[in-house]
């Protein structure tokens, strides 16, 4: 477990956390589904266990998000080439945890597992242009803005959006 505050901390994801992910899903459906395209494809839970499931086997790292004993989320480590020691940090929340730093507080800790324990060398964030809420996280914490993928990710309604990407190296990191 890694504790962000004294009311939020983070828990590795087990299969056991499927319904509560499922749950949260649907409850925030229309919120969610502006930036990420899975939330149209969760329609049961057998949805979200087959990511649990394939989450699990990949071996890469996830966490369950707890607010005041609630789940609101997950983070964690994607896209991952421990060839070249890089990864991904991909995450949401549901709605009503938003505004109180939680994903900042959980990027940090993902930072330091990253460039501490896991050894890595840089780390990737990917958000949509658009999203300014999603965007000032890595902005706030120092990370490099590296550009625009154009076209990046295709959302809902079949509508492509440009992603910014934003990295941070191991040497860069202040801890």
């Amino acid at each position: 477990m890694i504790q962000l505050s004294s009311d939020t901390y983070l828990r590795p994801l087990s299969a056991e956390d499927t319904p509560l992910i499922f749950n949260e899903i649907i409850a925030n459906r229309e919120y969610l589904r502006e930036w990420l395209p899975f939330v149209d494809f969760t329609q049961e839970v057998e949805d979200t266990e087959a990511f649990v499931t394939s989450t699990l086997e990949s071996g890469e790292k996830q966490f369950v998000i707890y607010h005041h004993e609630q789940f609101v989320g997950l983070i964690g480590f994607t896209r991952t080439d421990a060839a070249n020691k890089r990864t991904e940090i991909g995450y949401w929340l549901a709605e009503a945890a938003q505004g109180n730093g939680i994903v900042t507080k959980a990027v940090v800790e993902l930072l330091h597992l990253a460039f501490g324990q896991l050894d890595f060398n840089r780390v990737q964030i990917r958000v949509a242009v658009a999203n300014t809420k999603s965007r000032n996280i890595p902005e706030k914490l120092g990370f490099c803005f590296e550009g625009i993928e154009r076209d990046g990710e295709l959302l809902v309604d079949n509508t492509f959006t440009d992603l910014a990407i934003y990295s941070m190296l191991k040497k860069e990191f202040g801890g």
